[in-house]
């Protein structure tokens, strides 16, 4: 027992300052956060990052649209298959994309629709569908791309079904 005794008498548990109200001494004080110089480095080293990476990500946006374009082409293509599936023909220039979406009151017609929604290019522009084609036989189907217009270079270049690569 009273070996218990003297083993309970000498712990004494650790309580720190904190724990006691007590402010920290002013030697940890100045180790609890960055200094005004450190910050300034980490902001200069985020800043020469930003400058070197910041050109080569600003052109990645558009590469993207078009790349989204390409395959919403393919999705409705896809869209336009079934529909020829089921009905034997495809849409008509004048029935355009939303017989993908809603009736036109064509014989063997899905009633669950082909797409969701009339599709738009990542533009916000529609899709451009001409049936019969003039470069495929049974439809051509495109975006005008970035500024809208037929034709164009660059960014502003159509993105057409025929011309797809694979």
């Amino acid at each position: 027992m009273e070996q218990f005794m003297n083993a309970k008498t000498r712990y004494k548990p650790k309580v720190s300052s904190i724990a006691l109200g007590r402010p920290k001494s002013s030697t940890s004080r100045r180790r609890a956060g960055f200094t005004l110089v450190e910050l300034m480095i980490v902001v200069v080293i985020l800043g020469l990052l930003a400058t070197m990476v910041m050109p080569k990500i600003m052109n990645r946006p558009e590469q993207a649209r078009r790349m989204k374009a390409r395959i919403d082409i393919r999705n409705i293509e896809s869209a336009l298959a079934l529909f020829k599936t089921d009905t034997g023909r495809y849409p008509t220039t004048s029935e355009g994309l939303e017989a993908l979406v809603s009736d036109p009151g064509i014989k063997g017609y899905s009633s669950d629709a082909y797409l969701d929604k009339t599709p738009t290019d990542p533009w916000g522009n529609t899709y451009v569908y001409i049936s019969p084609g003039t470069h495929n036989k049974d439809y051509d189907l495109e975006s005008y791309g970035k500024d809208g217009e037929d034709g164009g270079t660059g960014d502003s270049a159509d993105v057409e079904s025929w011309s797809l690569e694979d």
